[in-house]
């Protein structure tokens, strides 16, 4: 008898409709409508953004903590970490403290927006017993270059008159000073890895300010005053805390958080999908697989920046697995950029359907579209695939 047919199962969230963990098990039935016998392993991903805590505790069986943290426009928030190996590897979203999403849109000012929720995330990990720590940093509401964060673990930020300096973007052009005689012990030893999945400078214009800014609220009026903070950020940072970030490559990330995590943290910059796939361990989940199945929403010409298909698929083509892409849209170009990754990539949508329809329908239409992306690679391998479709007995 031959071996049964082995699945990885490894997409991000579809944004607004499926979570990674929903996607996984949506894809795993459709698996299995084509293919009864086969064996599925589900390995939900992410790419550093929202959904990396979720995803990492689901592929490596940890377990998920929450606490009470200062939202990014100062109103307590519920913030959720993970945590992995027993405890000594902490999963942390910025997102969840100080994301765009916590904020309604006539509220956003990153002005006046902090990272200093973030911070009381890492020290909650850290009291946990994390000494390792995998931070995603996407998504964020802030433009604070993560002084607030700083301020959280105990960096005085102080302005000419011996001030704490107010939270925000803001502020940051009266910084005079960082004081680190009261920064947290605990820091000591401590190993922070950041998933980040942009090369952008802090402040110019590629920085922060002028590529991400608007969606957190940054407009024409205030964009000069908040680069150039970022940028007054950066030399006193280098002139007291010893560390050069203005022209790093990923400190412009999050609203700037990248450069003060390495600032502040000594925080090494990663590739978002490689560390989630690191952790997750899927390598060695790969070894044995006859075909890779992964996904998100949306497919195009960016998709191989650092994002989770091309990671995924990057991975499996090395190892000899051929990789399937779902994905609710395919637009032009995608395929070209991503043909070094995957085999094959399918549509959800196989006819006309509003955007609410598609959303609605999600789970069933991954569902369908992978049971017939199985057919089509068990008759290429001269199997015969099952005819069972949704809702058959």
């Amino acid at each position: 008898m031959s071996n049964p047919l082995k699945i990885v199962i490894a997409p991000d969230k579809f944004r607004g409709s499926l979570t990674a963990k929903q996607a996984a098990q949506a894809m795993a039935r459709g698996v299995l409508l084509a293919a009864p016998g086969a064996t599925v392993d589900l390995v939900p991903m992410a790419d550093g953004g929202e959904g990396t805590v979720e995803a990492l505790v689901e592929a490596a069986g940890g377990e998920i903590r929450e606490i009470d943290a200062r939202g990014p426009m100062g109103r307590p928030v519920k913030a959720r970490f993970g945590l992995l190996d027993g405890g000594s590897t902490a999963v942390v979203e910025m997102a969840q403290a100080s994301g765009l999403a916590l904020v309604p849109h006539p509220m956003r000012d990153p002005v006046r927006a902090t990272t200093f929720g973030t911070g009381e995330l890492l020290l909650a990990a850290i009291a946990a017993g994390a000494r390792r720590v995998i931070m995603g940093i996407g998504g964020s509401a802030t433009n604070d270059a993560g002084a607030g964060f700083g301020q959280a673990l105990g960096f005085r930020l102080l302005d000419a008159g011996g001030l704490e300096l107010e939270p925000g973007g803001g502020a940051l052009g009266k910084l005079a000073g960082i004081d680190r005689a009261s920064a947290r012990p605990e820091l000591g030893g401590l190993e922070i890895i950041v998933a980040c999945d942009v090369d952008n400078p802090l402040c110019g214009d590629n920085g922060a300010t002028r590529v991400f800014g608007p969606q957190k609220g940054v407009t024409p009026a205030t964009a000069p005053m908040l680069d150039h903070n970022l940028a007054h950020f950066a030399s006193i940072v280098e002139r007291d805390l010893g560390v050069s970030i203005r022209d790093l490559k990923g400190a412009g990330a999050a609203g700037g958080l990248g450069g003060g995590l390495v600032a502040f943290a000594g925080a090494r910059l990663m590739r978002g999908v490689e560390i989630v796939m690191d952790a997750a361990r899927l390598r060695e989940r790969l070894g044995s697989a006859d075909l890779c199945l992964t996904g998100e929403g949306k497919l195009d010409s960016q998709s191989a920046q650092g994002k989770t298909i091309s990671g995924v698929g990057g991975l499996a083509r090395s190892l000899g697995v051929p990789t399937f892409a779902m994905a609710g849209k395919i637009e032009p170009g995608a395929f070209e950029v991503l043909g070094d990754c995957i085999t094959a990539a399918f549509a959800l949508c196989d006819g006309p359907m509003t955007v609410s329809e598609s959303i609605d329908w999600a789970a069933e239409l991954l569902e369908q579209s992978v049971a017939q992306a199985v057919r089509a690679f068990l008759a290429g391998r001269g199997a015969r695939p099952s005819n069972s479709t949704p809702g058959s007995g």
